[in-house]
């Protein structure tokens, strides 16, 4: 039996969230009810096979306005999709697959991967994620509180070993 909203948690619109297997311990993501899928921010994404695994190589700047740091990731490819943004734009994407940590649960999600540069946030997390999980409160922000670090983030470049 699908849960009541009255027993799910809230959110706000905008949440710290942290991806512990991509060695980001805190970002700001934007919870996108319209968006199905969760986006992250992504540039030099470079697609290789590894033991017959698709994977993708591909950095990020983690914080909105900071181009000086990067954090440089390895993620296994589950899909290539076409996403239309917001635009109607559309665009050929890779997706993965990651544990997103929001407050005190962690569970699987994922994710598409694209350029954000231009965009208030570097993650947008989509409906298909929060699902029989959250609520959210369009009226509140940082519901969750700011998201303790999952592992040390002040590195200015982090590379995942695959």
């Amino acid at each position: 039996m699908p849960k009541k909203s009255i027993d799910l948690a809230t959110l706000g619109w905008r949440e710290w969230v942290a991806l512990p297997e991509l060695g980001i311990g805190r970002i700001k993501a934007k919870v996108d009810t319209g968006a199905r899928t969760s986006t992250l921010h992504a540039f030099a994404l470079e697609a290789f096979t590894e033991d017959g695994c698709k994977k993708v190589r591909f950095s990020l700047h983690p914080q909105q306005r900071n181009t000086s740091k990067v954090i440089e990731c390895v993620a296994d490819v589950i899909d290539q999709r076409e996403v239309s943004d917001s635009g109607g734009h559309r665009e050929r994407r890779w997706v993965i697959q990651t544990p997103v940590v929001l407050g005190e649960q962690s569970f699987p999600i994922e994710i598409t991967l694209t350029a954000r540069d231009n965009m208030m946030f570097r993650m947008l997390l989509g409906r298909t994620a929060i699902k029989g999980r959250y609520v959210v409160n369009p009226a509140r922000s940082y519901v969750l509180g700011r998201q303790a670090a999952v592992g040390d983030d002040s590195q200015t470049t982090r590379q995942r070993q695959p």
